[in-house]
């Protein structure tokens, strides 16, 4: 069918080179014109996903309408903080039978809006689905088996989705609950930054299987809060993405944390950098809403004391330990 993918970082650029191998008819948008050239010219996305050959069927271009003109399904994958003006761009053009798939991490600063909140409010009346999982770009390019799902209140829309991506290597599960699997591929990212923290700490094995462990009970905790199933959380969108985004080496947000428990500043190490760190953006995001539900979460906000009030990470992950002693099951 015709799709279109909008965002042409590595995720969505990895996205849209998985339908067209698929056998799909696929555009893929991104705002910067060397990534247009260089996917059209030289089947590659030198930018964002260096490496990685695309399929000679893939095509992109700079016209939002153009996109998502006439497109079965749609798929989202800009940045968490982007997300709502592009989705806005792209309204005047989407069909109104379309399908549109959200493959954006994060929860959205102000409103506290999960991603398929904002694309369903900027493009109304179609089935949202929230595509979600452990899925490293470069390795769903490189064809390794990956295994993620795609979430919807309506199960046609998720089976839509989950027919279209599934693969020999990447294999789609549906779900139903929006709210936990849009909660844990947000939540994971402000755990790997902590998880990151550890490891430049110079921490072991011990320190970071605990901060996953306890990170998952956080992450659990918010998500029954605010009406997600608990059995979600230890699934591929959250036990399993946690895992992956926690001691991946090509985790991004790990990444971050690992130099700001070096002791660098957060804005020498976000300089120069094209790609985005959802776990920096969510931290805030994390922290806000925790204090609005009343939930404790110890650790997205040791992340965020550290990443915006000046809190050394020896001191922030220091005060994990020393918090009052407690059962472990809630």
């Amino acid at each position: 069918m015709r799709c279109a993918v909008v965002g042409a970082g590595a995720w969505g650029t990895a996205l849209a080179d998985l339908l067209a191998r698929n056998g799909h008819e696929v555009l893929l948008w991104a705002r910067e014109v060397d990534v247009v050239e260089a996917v059209n010219t030289r089947h590659e996305n030198t930018r964002f996903l260096s490496g990685a050959i695309l399929a000679p069927s893939l095509r992109a271009t700079n016209d939002m309408v153009e996109t998502v003109s006439g497109a079965s399904l749609v798929t989202y994958a800009a940045p968490s903080h982007v997300l709502r003006r592009v989705a806005r761009e792209s309204a005047g053009g989407v069909r109104p039978g379309a399908t549109l798939a959200v493959a954006t991490k994060g929860i959205e600063r102000d409103t506290f809006h999960l991603m398929t909140d904002v694309v369903a409010g900027e493009v109304p009346g179609r089935s949202v689905v929230a595509l979600s999982g452990p899925s490293f770009a470069a390795e769903v390019a490189a064809r390794q088996p990956t295994a993620v799902v795609a979430a919807a209140a309506d199960p046609p829309a998720a089976a839509l989705v989950q027919r279209a991506y599934s693969s020999s290597e990447f294999r789609v599960y549906t779900h139903d609950d929006v709210t936990g699997v849009e909660l844990g591929g947000a939540l994971k990212n402000v755990m790997a930054v902590a998880s990151g923290m550890v490891e430049g700490l110079g921490l072991g094995f011990n320190s970071r299987a605990a901060l996953i462990t306890r990170g998952l009970a956080e992450m659990t905790r918010l998500g029954v809060a605010l009406g997600a199933k608990p059995a979600t959380f230890a699934g591929l969108a959250g036990l399993g993405d946690l895992v992956l985004t926690c001691t991946g080496a090509l985790s991004r947000n790990r990444a971050v944390g690992f130099e700001i428990g070096q002791g660098r500043l957060l804005d020498d190490v976000l300089a120069g950098k094209d790609t985005v760190a959802e776990g920096v953006l969510n931290a805030e995001s994390a922290q806000a809403l925790a204090d609005r539900e009343g939930v404790e979460m110890p650790i997205v906000s040791a992340v965020y004391r550290t990443l915006f009030a000046g809190r050394p990470a020896h001191e922030a992950i220091g005060e994990l330990m020393m918090r009052e002693l407690r059962a472990e099951q809630d």
